[in-house]
């Protein structure tokens, strides 16, 4: 008896090592595979190597497309910040503080990171469903065949699109957040916009609180593409294949923001 339960530990033992290593190998395959398409990436950046076109229609259809839903997102998120700081505003009459305060969490945190949220689960998702389809119908195959570079035609131009659609978005949202910010001031807590206004451009508030949201922008719009573009192109499987890579697309694009998000400030702080 005791034996078997010395080797049933033993096994336990076993399958946990087993378990994490595998884990560990994944993710080095997952890291690695992210720094080669990057590096490949940016070989074709500088100097320009890219279809120009390509990347003009992903703009249109990564970033115009995408407005609505960013507007909408925006400026409900600047009505939430007011509702989360109407108690402390009333409790300590800090009225001239509020729109330090909205602007402050909007343009370092809030904006870019639920932006890049949206952006991840519109266009992320989308983008490794068409890599993902154009792999497993093999179209990926044949432009290879007719001597047209996927990477050049099709990534590329995907990738810089992502990056661009979440800068210039997360600009348009910032500004949307702060306007849903200070006309929702009025009816929550009696403060007109001029004095929202007045404490969002009284000093407390710099050019380099936004740079630091745009900044972030920059890092969560390249982690999207490159999970989109990275998972996209490495689907197996025919059609369940092509949903899996979109799952992994979204999960892996989440948590790297999050975790892009807390270095990004910690390193700034």
């Amino acid at each position: 008896m005791s034996g078997s339960v010395l080797d049933t530990s033993a096994d336990d033992k076993r399958g946990v090592a087993f378990a994490a290593g595998a884990s560990f190998l994944r993710i080095s395959e997952l890291v690695g595979g992210f720094a080669l398409l990057l590096w490949r990436i940016f070989i074709r950046v500088v100097p320009p190597r890219f279809d120009a076109r390509e990347l003009k229609n992903n703009l249109y259809k990564m970033g115009v497309k995408s407005l609505p839903i960013v507007a909408v997102t925006a400026l409900f998120t600047g009505a939430i910040m007011v509702i989360q700081a109407a108690p402390m505003v009333t409790r300590y009459q800090a009225h001239g503080l509020i729109g330090w305060g909205a602007g402050f969490g909007t343009l370092r945190e809030i904006g870019p990171l639920l932006t890049a949220l949206m952006i991840s689960g519109r266009v992320g998702a989308n983008n490794a469903a068409e890599l993902g389809t154009m792999v497993v119908t093999e179209q990926i195959d044949a432009m290879r065949t007719l001597a047209i570079d996927p990477l050049n035609y099709l990534i590329v131009p995907r990738f810089l699109g992502v990056v661009i659609t979440l800068f210039i978005s997360t600009l348009v949202a910032d500004a949307l957040a702060l306007f849903g910010a200070a006309y929702s001031c009025g009816p929550l807590l009696g403060i007109e916009p001029r004095v929202f206004y007045n404490g969002l451009t009284a000093g407390l508030l710099n050019f380099g609180d936004v740079a630091h949201g745009l900044v972030k922008s920059v890092f969560f719009g390249a982690m999207i593409g490159l999970s989109s573009c990275y998972f996209g192109t490495n689907v197996s499987g025919g059609a369940p294949g092509v949903g899996r890579a979109v799952n992994a697309t979204v999960v892996v694009s989440a948590a790297s923001i999050f975790v892009l998000d807390y270095f990004i400030s910690f390193l700034s702080a």
